[in-house]
């Protein structure tokens, strides 16, 4: 990465470009592949299980890294012991959980709202940060996490405040709350006990551990499906997209953006995923917005920027 600091004061403007540019593609390409990882749950609501189209996709996405991260593994196999615990459990949140809940969550709920119900991350890394790693509450954290509620709750009710006294939600919105305390819980493990690991081999190591842990409840879905599961076209046009853009293009990227912008800009980046989503669901599924997505988008947009302030 080019040292910005200690550029000269003068640059040509296609350098400027060229840098911003960069950076701004770095930022925007993972919301935009997040949010096409909702359309194509959705689109594979009914014809893969959700549970088996998460462990697919990360045995494919461990595959496929395999041959750049098998060296790396093999150099780094002590440290890999050493932190076995910690890994376990961050394979067993991240790529087990995270993933499987929100996959379950788009059976029954629309791209739209899981997006916006995950851009409410900020909340929910408050709450745990709070009762288990010890991380001071700010007046503005809470102002901000207030906030964020609002808008999921907005989005919870469809706009209509008097689901909240019959607590009328949807089963999927539901699994992408849990969805969301999973991944609050694995980016507090990532922050405060991340292993001294490369890239490569400290995703390799979470999906062997998220593909050893859903293994068993894959089994079950499959076991217990009234149908038989078909391969066709569709099928593996679905798991290579998931397997490969929302999974290894989009974290490594997503890497590279943190290291160029730095760790609070990407935050507020991460507000694009559900507009991308509900951009992407309207040309591609007919879900069109409604009034109560774009409410509950400016009060989780809002919470952000507050809970970020220094």
């Amino acid at each position: 990465m080019p040292n910005l600091v200690h550029a000269p004061t003068v640059m040509p403007s296609t350098t400027r470009r060229r840098i911003d540019l960069t950076t701004l593609f770095l930022l925007t390409f993972p919301p935009l592949a997040w949010a096409g990882n909702a359309i194509v749950g959705r689109l594979a609501a009914g014809t893969i299980p959700p549970i088996t189209l998460n462990f697919v996709r990360w045995v494919l996405a461990g595959l496929l890294l395999a041959p750049y991260a098998w060296r790396g593994v093999v150099t780094h196999r002590a440290a890999l012991r050493q932190h076995a615990g910690v890994l376990c459990a961050m394979g067993a949140l991240s790529i087990a959980s995270y993933n499987a809940f929100q996959y379950l969550a788009l059976t029954t709920s629309t791209p739209i709202n899981v997006t916006l119900i995950g851009a409410s991350t900020p909340l929910f890394l408050l709450i745990i940060g709070a009762l288990f790693f010890g991380e001071r509450v700010k007046g503005w954290h809470v102002a901000g996490a207030l906030l964020c509620l609002v808008g999921v709750s907005f989005v919870l009710v469809r706009g209509e405040l008097g689901r909240l006294a019959q607590l009328d939600f949807v089963a999927g919105d539901l699994f992408m709350l849990a969805a969301t305390v999973t991944w609050s819980a694995y980016t507090w493990l990532l922050r405060k006990q991340r292993p001294d690991l490369p890239l490569p081999v400290l995703l390799f190591a979470q999906i062997v551990v998220g593909a050893i842990v859903s293994l068993p409840f894959t089994a079950w879905e499959l076991a217990t499906l009234d149908h038989a599961l078909h391969w066709n076209p569709k099928v593996a046009g679905i798991l290579l997209y998931v397997a490969t853009i929302p999974s290894l293009m989009a974290y490594f990227i997503w890497d590279r953006a943190i290291a160029r912008a730095g760790a609070q800009l990407p935050v507020f980046f991460i507000t694009l995923t559900p507009l991308f989503a509900a951009l992407l669901s309207t040309l591609l599924l007919g879900d069109w917005p409604r009034w109560y997505h774009a409410a509950g988008l400016v009060f989780i947009a809002a919470g952000i920027v507050l809970a970020q302030r220094r």
